[in-house]
């Protein structure tokens, strides 16, 4: 294999002459001796480029091994495992034992006798039960009301304290803090006060008592305290505005609240604890920053020392499966967000994904800058203290190098990311010289992907390989994902995740390869109720009967399938959005813009960015007639009433001002037309 690399073109890109030449040689020598592309890159990257090496450099290294690559093939794969890599993950593992040779038997086993992988898994991950289960489940209702381990009792904290008590369970941080642990035992006793302190208010099994505060080691034990006590955790965002905190403590029903009475992000104070009082939110127990209180607390309301007590043990009282655990929201059609509760058996599924998918084993160190306020708060914790390894928190804004210093301090195996943070990282250059080699992974969730920032995070930590992750709140986790035996391709997929499957349906409920997912069930995971809205309407009436006949799942996203077995995702298909990772709905936005003075009516629509990566903000407004038609200050007012009203983190990125808004018969809004008009517009003129 010839390979058309030389040291002129490599100082191109920013390498000394000396080292373009000695890299440059050692590449052609390395493409005579091996023929196959993968192969050579494997290799190669693994051995020469190294970190240090400037990102254009690695590009056209391996734009140059993959030049004659067959697109038939599908993506070229950037990491592929090694013979010792597949060995020590527990898939291969669980193969041998099942005497299956190729991952693609184990997949249509695990989705063909679901019953026996989930007990399978179950096993592998050391469940604690009070009362076994007596059997996986029940479809006695049909495929879309399981009953999972119906006889069972148990809670769910329980087994995230199941490691040796000496065992580190937290590394943690805060912004212009040191670092500290906290170990299992420690974890251990502090839940358990938070149990104590909860039945000492008068807090009763079954009551919802909400977190909105970052995610810390305190909150880590707050979550599993309230579950340990019977209780549900209600997860409300610190970011969200007090309207928002009001509507989810409403819509939960909260008896009570943890908060925190400021938040510190890049340096600065803002203000938690005020939020929740202008919410008017139940009873709050509110912990300081600093070593004591900076507001002044409502009445009724408890300093958080002043709540916890003495008592450090507290037995963990016993849940039927599918009591509520915690009650999440997540963005439909309609202003009001959709009221999802986990119960006692979506946990399993969180560990089973880390499990299967991340490989996650008890001497790993996780990392995935998040929220309790959001689906992958929880996650993280169940996947990582279920599956007896550590969990790392940074208490900060994760965009900057005290974040990517650290998780070199912290020793962290596992980065999940949100793929607007890799942006960041890429155009900021703000991890340079950093040792990254410890991460044996990353993952990445919450937004569309884009290949060339994946190419840039594989290479941060030496070439490893991004477990793409797609899911939902109301499915526990993902129903897409990798996995650590099989080639990673930055921003695809390799397989649906195990214990579930899913098809792609175009608009006439037939078969395709770019098209809408839809789930087929039952599984661990699934939500089988709603609080606020009629499950059975939201995700199965009208859907079409699977390829057997199954009963489908509607789920929204949109997939396409590529040669070579891979899979890449291109956001949803219905009016819900990832803004910044940020899961909300066009419906949300319009309540709150609707209000600004000036403004008829709006009708909000995401748009991907040239090349991929966090969706753009598209704003179409009528304004009220007589109103002012200056676009700029009107899209200054809209971000000012999203700042305020719903998420900081929510922008416009253009605003198109017009007559009208096409609807449906039915006066329902086109936003598809909207879209496609917009991007049709904006063709030729350069990015988005």
């Amino acid at each position: 294999m010839g390979l058309d690399l030389t040291a002129t073109a490599l100082e191109s890109q920013g390498l000394d002459p000396a080292r373009a030449r000695g890299l440059a040689t050692r590449a052609q020598e390395a493409a005579r001796r091996e023929p196959d592309p993968t192969r050579l890159w494997s290799s190669f990257s693994r051995s020469h480029l190294g970190p240090d090496v400037p990102y254009a450099v690695q590009r056209q290294v391996f734009e140059c091994i993959y030049r004659d690559w067959d697109a038939k093939r599908g993506p070229a794969p950037a990491w592929v495992p090694t013979p010792d890599e597949v060995a020590r993950t527990h898939l291969a593992e669980l193969m041998k034992e099942l005497g299956l040779r190729e991952y693609a038997d184990l997949r249509r086993w695990a989705s063909a006798d679901r019953p026996r992988w989930w007990r399978t898994v179950i096993g592998k991950l050391g469940l604690r039960f009070t009362t076994p289960f007596k059997e996986i489940v029940d479809l006695a209702a049909g495929p879309t009301r399981p009953r999972w381990l119906p006889g069972a009792r148990f809670n769910s904290a329980e087994s995230c304290l199941l490691a040796a008590p000496e065992r580190t369970a937290i590394v943690h941080r805060r912004e212009g803090g040191a670092l500290r642990r906290m170990s299992y035992g420690e974890l251990d006793a502090l839940s358990a006060r938070v149990a104590a302190g909860l039945v000492r208010a008068g807090f009763v099994p079954g009551d919802a008592v909400a977190i909105a505060m970052t995610m810390n080691a305190e909150s880590v034990a707050i979550y599993l305290g309230i579950l340990r006590a019977g209780c549900a955790a209600v997860s409300i965002a610190d970011s969200f505005a007090p309207e928002e905190i009001a509507t989810r403590l409403r819509l939960a029903q909260a008896k009570g609240i943890f908060t925190q009475d400021l938040l510190l992000r890049g340096g600065k104070k803002l203000p938690m604890y005020d939020k929740v009082a202008a919410a008017n939110a139940p009873r709050a127990l509110v912990l300081a920053l600093d070593d004591k209180l900076a507001v002044q607390l409502r009445p009724g309301d408890l300093d958080w020392r002043d709540f916890l007590g003495n008592a450090d043990t507290f037995p963990f009282v016993d849940r039927d499966p599918e009591d509520p655990a915690n009650i999440l929201f997540s963005s439909g059609t309609t202003g009001e967000p959709k009221v999802i509760p986990w119960t006692h058996t979506t946990p399993i599924k969180c560990a089973a994904d880390a499990w299967a998918h991340h490989d996650v084993h008890a001497d790993d160190v996780l990392c995935w800058p998040t929220n309790l306020g959001w689906m992958m708060g929880p996650w993280l914790i169940f996947a990582s203290l279920v599956n007896r390894a550590t969990l790392a928190l940074f208490d900060g804004a994760p965009t900057g190098r005290e974040f990517g210093a650290f998780v070199e301090q912290a020793g962290v195996t596992m980065l999940g990311v949100v793929p607007s943070m890799v942006k960041t990282w890429r155009s900021q250059g703000c991890l340079q010289g950093l040792d990254w080699t410890r991460i044996r992974r990353f993952s990445s969730t919450g937004e569309c992907s884009n290949p060339e920032d994946m190419f840039y995070l594989m290479l941060l930590a030496g070439w490893k390989p991004v477990i793409e992750y797609c899911g939902g709140t109301e499915i526990g986790g993902g129903y897409i994902a990798g996995t650590l035996l099989q080639p990673a391709s930055p921003s695809c997929f390799t397989t649906p995740t195990l214990g579930s499957d899913f098809v792609l349906l175009d608009e006439n409920g037939r078969p395709c390869e770019n098209g809408e997912v839809f789930l087929i069930g039952p599984a661990i995971g699934f939500s089988n109720t709603l609080l606020n809205r009629d499950h059975d309407e939201v995700y199965y009436r009208g859907t079409p009967p699977g390829p057997a006949g199954e009963q489908l799942r509607r789920h929204g996203d949109q997939i396409e399938q590529l040669p070579g077995g891979w899979w890449r995702a291109h956001g949803r298909t219905d009016d819900t959005m990832n803004l910044g990772g940020i899961k909300t709905s066009s419906a949300e936005i319009e309540a709150v813009l609707n209000r600004v003075a000036g403004v008829y009516e709006t009708a909000a629509i995401a748009v991907p960015p040239e090349g991929g990566g966090p969706s753009l903000l598209v704003i179409h407004a009528v304004p009220r007639q007589g109103g002012a038609a200056d676009g700029a200050a009107l899209k200054r007012e809209l971000n000012l009433a999203l700042k305020t009203q719903l998420n900081p983190y929510f922008k416009v990125h253009d605003l198109v001002l017009v007559e009208s808004l096409p609807r449906t018969a039915s006066n329902k809004i086109l936003r598809r037309v909207l879209r496609d008009r917009y991007l049709a517009a904006c063709a030729g003129k350069g990015p988005v």
